[in-house]
């Protein structure tokens, strides 16, 4: 949402709001790190345990992921957590595949593969 002290969105209009607004301020570049943010979100999620909250991250990328190993870490240790976290590609860059090898579409997603 452009505020990094206070980071949530409320439902789905919230969401669509901060996208519109991100639109007009943020200039996609690399390197493409999502791990700092998968465990930002995910340490907010650890202190909402009892099912009052989840929470969703949100993920538009440009570009191809940086510090996969870190990602798969980060989403693997916050696989138990009340959270879930999508990422959409857009533009031109070769998505070849890597990005999608987070889905766990094969089985629970590990650290090492």
């Amino acid at each position: 949402n452009g505020d990094a002290s206070n980071p949530a969105c409320r439902g789905i209009a919230g969401v669509l709001e901060a996208y519109q607004r991100s639109l007009r301020r943020v200039q996609l570049y690399g390197p493409t790190n999502f791990a700092p943010v998968v465990n930002h979100v995910a340490r907010s999620a650890a202190t909402v345990l009892d099912g009052s909250q989840y929470f969703v991250l949100l993920i538009i990328t440009d570009g191809v992921i940086s510090d996969m190993a870190q990602t798969k870490e980060a989403i693997v240790n916050a696989a138990k957590l009340p959270m879930s976290i999508i990422i959409v590609g857009v533009g031109q860059a070769e998505f070849d595949g890597k990005v999608w090898g987070l889905g766990g579409a094969r089985g629970r997603l590990g650290i090492s593969g």
